[in-house]
């Protein structure tokens, strides 16, 4: 007698392993890390997760993928800002604590902190790069590029 085979069900599909950690509080948790200027690791260190992992997320999950990108641009935003003010120079307002017979005195005062010659050719090196590069490009003749023919000789020693 010939056996026949039970007909077999559809497998579902499985996914090894545990399921995953991901939800939208860490989602918002690594914004706010990103936000501060945190790095890929630090923000994976942060979320108790390898960077693998928090590469998976990116790649899987476009809301977490924009949050990142969204606060990353904040941070560097600020960094840009704060680099300009140190270019250009900047005034805040602070106050200096004297003591005037044996009295605290609170003293308001403008301080005034100058332009920084660096971060002002930095910036301007990486917004002009054609106007304010170091690299200086030579032309030749009628303005093409400068040819040598270089002649190597080799001599020997007259002690030889």
């Amino acid at each position: 007698m010939a056996r026949t085979r039970k007909p077999q069900k559809p497998k579902q599909p499985r996914r090894p392993g545990r399921p995953s950690l991901y939800s939208l509080d860490l989602c918002e948790l690594a914004a706010k890390h990103y936000a501060q200027g945190a790095t890929d690791v630090e923000v994976a260190d942060a979320l108790g997760i390898h960077v693998a992992t928090l590469y998976r997320w990116q790649h899987e999950h476009p809301e977490f993928r924009e949050a990142a990108r969204v606060a990353k641009e904040a941070a560097d935003d600020r960094v840009e800002r704060s680099l300009y003010h140190v270019a250009v120079g900047y005034s805040y307002d602070t106050v200096r604590i004297l003591q005037h017979n044996g009295k605290p005195v609170v003293v308001p005062y403008r301080e005034h902190v100058p332009p920084d010659a660096k971060a002002a050719a930095f910036w301007l090196k990486n917004r002009q790069p054609e106007k304010w590069r170091d690299r200086i490009e030579h032309a030749g003749p009628n303005g093409g590029p400068i040819q040598a023919a270089v002649r190597v000789v080799f001599e020997k020693p007259a002690d030889a």
